[in-house]
């Protein structure tokens, strides 16, 4: 999934290469899966610069060996991928099939290449003199669309989800995931994805459960017989009564801008009953949250892990202080990787396994070797986020596999 980021990243095969051998298997449905993305603008000495002119390239900044994508995009060693698009530094992590805690396995690997990253940084400061910042600047949630074209019809399509999913998500999202400097949250129709797009987190427990959440409740609305906004009064969603989304900056979509409310609510105070709801009910952000979370608790209890449920909990009893409590957006918004890191301990990988899906990418950028029947595969590269291109040993011929394809053979890899 991964977003913005596409294409083979393999060189082109010149004169005498080896025929390539392109397994096709009976068409199957791709397991439902999830991925998260974070952009980060970059500030030398107090000063924002552009990554494409300061550093050319991420290879310039990353000392080991990383797998070529395409254009600027690069694996790194820890399993995502990062890029400079327009103006900043992006982080993708691989696709995490939906289960139980896929959100926490998406955000625990989104941080750890965050983490990775910021350390490469550190070294090319020694290198260089030099003093380099990530600010935060927007996160990205990508959830599966996958919805058979017989079922979807004139009011199940992909862009009427999105349209919906701005009305559900609005206050959920701002409670768990913005600051007071926000301006919107949006949503995305991507085809086969639903783009939840909101403001850099720099609190990874927050994160992470605004994550679970917008899984959650994106995989619920997706079995809805119709995605209308009739469908809202239908499950007491509460709505502010004249908000209509504005469109979308970037791509199309849409966004519930500050400025669609009679009050900016990321400035409000979130226990004030100062929204009238389209029942006519005067109602604050967190009561207007909790009473749409409540909605949607088994979807919750049945895709979240028990940190990221007990965080929204405690954020809905007003235990946890969200960032729109604080009097501005906290410093570490300014130094992610340094003032914010994720307490990796708190999602070990004993009580949060690695996905399958990460699993098969993390063997196909170290370059290990699968064992397939009598044959052995060399990894050499990834197409998109959903296949591998290996190199078989005997003859040197190349094979691609899908990620799906792969998962019965997670035993059957060896290390380099």
């Amino acid at each position: 999934m991964g977003g913005a980021v596409s294409a083979s990243g393999l060189p082109a095969k010149g004169k005498g290469s080896a025929p390539e051998i392109v397994h096709r298997p009976e068409e199957k449905q791709r397991l439902p899966a999830i991925g998260f993305e974070a952009e980060f603008a970059v500030v030398m000495d107090g000063v924002q610069v552009e990554p494409e002119q300061l550093f050319g390239s991420p290879t310039r900044i990353v000392r080991e060996q990383m797998v070529h994508r395409t254009g600027r995009s690069y694996h790194l060693p820890t399993g995502g991928a990062v890029y400079f698009d327009t103006g900043v530094i992006e982080i993708a992590t691989p696709m995490v099939e939906l289960e139980p805690g896929c959100a926490a396995q998406a955000g625990r690997i989104l941080w750890e290449n965050i983490l990775y990253l910021r350390r490469e940084l550190d070294a090319w400061e020694e290198r260089e003199g030099k003093k380099v910042h990530l600010a935060g600047f927007s996160a990205h949630y990508n959830v599966s669309f996958d919805v058979p074209r017989d079922e979807q019809g004139e009011s199940r399509t992909v862009e009427k989800l999105a349209y919906l999913l701005t009305h559900i998500l609005a206050f959920p999202v701002m409670m768990l995931a913005a600051n007071r400097r926000s301006t919107g949250v949006g949503v995305r129709p991507r085809g086969d994805r639903i783009e939840v797009t909101a403001d850099f987190t720099p609190d990874p427990e927050l994160m992470i459960a605004a994550a679970t959440l917008i899984v959650a409740v994106t995989r619920t609305v997706m079995t809805w017989p119709s995605y209308e906004l009739s469908e809202l009064d239908r499950h007491e969603i509460p709505v502010v009564r004249g908000f209509v989304p504005k469109t979308h900056s970037s791509r199309q979509g849409w966004v519930a801008r500050y400025d669609c409310f009679d009050h900016n609510p990321f400035c409000t105070d979130i226990d004030t009953d100062i929204w009238t709801t389209t029942h006519g009910r005067l109602m604050s952000s967190r009561r207007m949250t909790r009473q749409t979370i409540a909605q949607f608790r088994y979807a919750l209890d049945s895709l979240g892990d028990g940190r990221s449920i007990d965080v929204i909990d405690r954020v809905l009893r007003g235990e946890k202080r969200t960032l729109l409590e604080l009097d501005d957006r906290p410093a570490s918004y300014e130094h992610v990787g340094a003032l914010c890191k994720l307490d990796i301990g708190s999602y070990s990988e004993r009580d949060l396994p690695r996905s399958r899906y990460e699993r098969v990418v993390r063997h196909a950028i170290a370059g290990d070797t699968l064992n397939v029947a009598s044959d052995s595969y060399k990894a050499t590269g990834m197409k998109g986020w959903s296949r591998v291109v290996f190199r078989r040993e005997r003859d040197g011929r190349r094979r691609i596999f899908s990620l799906d394809e792969l998962l019965p053979h997670l035993r059957n890899w060896r290390r380099t």
